[in-house]
């Protein structure tokens, strides 16, 4: 089957380097297209100031649409958040929730991209009563599918039940990489060593963790509650036998934090993908430690790539780097070449 797979960086994977002022809005743009990326993911809160005044500005756009075309780049993915308790005394109502998620798909429409990336927090009624406007805007939107939630699962069902009951094409799914990784990064590994974690402790959690992939993830349930779901989904996958195994090896706070970390990623069998590439919009591909052979420390490159060979998937893969955040108290961190890395992985995987 014919596919077309393009490459995308995030610029949320710049974050360092922005917050550090080395890189401005334009400099991350500059950045991404070196890699030999062609489309662009934003997260306007992140790195438009006074966000969301200055996309409502034409002058603002202009720019924008200057430093696209200067650099070579398209709008990929537009990231938003659905910030439903921004009040201390209540949450925002369904027709204040539906009403924001309108103006991000406005504010998406207006800089070009043709795909809103919404949380998986958002409430599935928000997301229903806000599929007219997408539609009438020629925006997509896509639920981010995040560790340790997953495709072919009775939580994805939720999901697929609204979409065959409204027949709507403009919601979807953007898949994370991190749902496919073999195992857990080695930046994460090596912060809990620093950090006074034992090495026999943290092998007890890296041994689990590669029992859960050999076995199958028991996959998150659909439910309401997410920190309900989500505690039911650790004590399916064995977290109280791990913990328990780590305490009586004498792990302490750092071990004991490794073995928590460790449900933050997970695997997925790649034919997720295969399954479900009508609903697929967008792909954040999530990388933690891309070392100089251009091998991604966690995260399947290739077996995902082949999967989306294999289903004729038509669309974007986005560097997402979140290295980063293991990096940062102890390091400098220098995610310009990591997204580089990164990139020339993805690009021997699409080309290979």
């Amino acid at each position: 089957m014919s596919y077309d797979i393009k490459r995308s960086v995030s610029l949320y994977s710049y974050q360092d380097e922005f917050y550090n002022k080395q890189l401005d809005l334009e400099g991350c743009l500059r950045e991404t297209a070196k890699t030999g990326a062609t489309g662009v993911e934003l997260l306007a809160e992140q790195m438009i100031r006074k966000f969301p005044l200055p996309i409502e500005d034409e002058a603002f756009r202009e720019t924008w649409f200057g430093w696209l075309k200067k650099y070579g780049l398209q709008p990929s993915c537009y990231d938003a958040f659905l910030e439903n308790r921004i009040y201390d005394n209540r949450t925002l109502t369904l027709k204040e929730q539906v009403k924001m998620m309108c103006r991000d798909i406005r504010l998406a429409s207006m800089l070009g991209f043709p795909v809103l990336r919404t949380l998986v927090s958002t409430p599935m009624d928000v997301i229903e009563g806000s599929l007219e406007y997408a539609e009438k805007m020629g925006v997509k939107i896509g639920l981010e599918v995040h560790a340790p939630f997953s495709l072919n699962s009775s939580w994805a069902d939720g999901y697929m039940e609204m979409i065959t009951r409204t027949g709507t094409k403009f919601f979807g799914f953007v898949p994370d990489m991190g749902i496919f990784c073999k195992n857990i990064p080695d930046v994460t590994r090596e912060k809990f060593l620093r950090h006074g974690a034992k090495p026999e402790c943290l092998k007890i959690v890296d041994d689990c963790y590669a029992e859960r992939v050999a076995k199958g993830f028991v996959k998150i349930k659909y439910d309401l509650n997410l920190g309900k779901a989500n505690m039911e989904y650790r004590l399916a996958n064995g977290m109280n036998e791990m913990m328990e195994a780590v305490k009586k090896a004498g792990g302490g706070p750092a071990d004991l934090g490794y073995a928590g970390s460790s449900f933050t990623y997970s695997w997925s069998d790649p034919q997720d993908l295969i399954d479900n590439i009508d609903y697929i919009y967008h792909v954040h591909a999530k990388c933690y430690n891309t070392h100089e052979d251009y091998v991604e420390t966690a995260t399947a490159i290739p077996e995902v790539v082949e999967a989306f060979k294999k289903a004729g998937y038509k669309g974007f893969l986005s560097t997402e780097y979140e290295g980063g955040e293991h990096l940062r108290a102890d390091f400098d961190v220098d995610s310009i070449e990591q997204v580089r890395r990164h990139q020339e992985a993805l690009r021997r995987a699409i080309e290979g």
